[in-house]
């Protein structure tokens, strides 16, 4: 119900952007509908003959994409088993999938593997307002991701404080080794 001192008609329009696909450039506004509020209330106002379903937003453009990647990287992983243990450091190197000489990694082949067929494993999504996770706890373990990969920066943190931290790791087990995990 509009308020007693709002004289005259507001009119809201929703817009949203179109998508960006592979192939396309697509920007132009849609208009998916109008609002209007009087005196006496809100009523929503369809607009049929321009109103759409707003498409899913575009992926962020420091998240590395889901499914296979190009496997190349050049990252520094740093896990540290316990507030009482030395960190463990560890140089990844991969070039197509494939690592380098260079990198000082436990199982750099497998590492290289989990950046080429999931990159996104190293950028996870930060945890929705929603989310509901499990009260389990995994351990002290905290690992640290640093450097790029496919042409992206990463940046990421890892823990084992509950069920969906644990997911997150176990997910990019391959690039963080074994030392203090469960």
């Amino acid at each position: 119900m509009a308020h007693p001192g709002i004289r005259g008609i507001v009119v809201i329009t929703v817009l949203s952007l179109c998508a960006c696909t592979p192939g396309g450039n697509n920007t132009t506004p849609t208009q998916t509908g109008t609002t209007s509020a009087g005196p006496g209330g809100m009523t929503e106002t369809p607009s049929p003959d321009t109103e759409t379903t707003a498409p899913a937003p575009p992926p962020s453009p420091t998240s590395l994409p889901q499914g296979p990647g190009r496997g190349s990287a050049e990252l520094a992983i740093m896990v540290k088993p316990s507030a009482s243990e030395p960190a463990v450091n560890y140089t990844l190197v991969c070039v197509d999938g494939a690592p380098a000489a260079e990198s000082q990694h436990p199982d750099a082949a497998g590492a290289c593997e989990l950046v080429k067929n999931n990159p996104a494993a190293l950028t996870p999504q930060p945890r929705g307002k929603d989310e509901v996770c499990t009260l389990q706890y995994g351990g002290p373990a905290t690992a640290v991701v640093t450097g790029i990969a496919d042409n992206v920066p990463v940046d990421s943190s890892f823990a084992l404080r509950d069920g969906c931290e644990i997911s997150r790791w176990n997910a990019a087990r391959s690039v963080l080794g074994s030392a203090g995990t469960l």
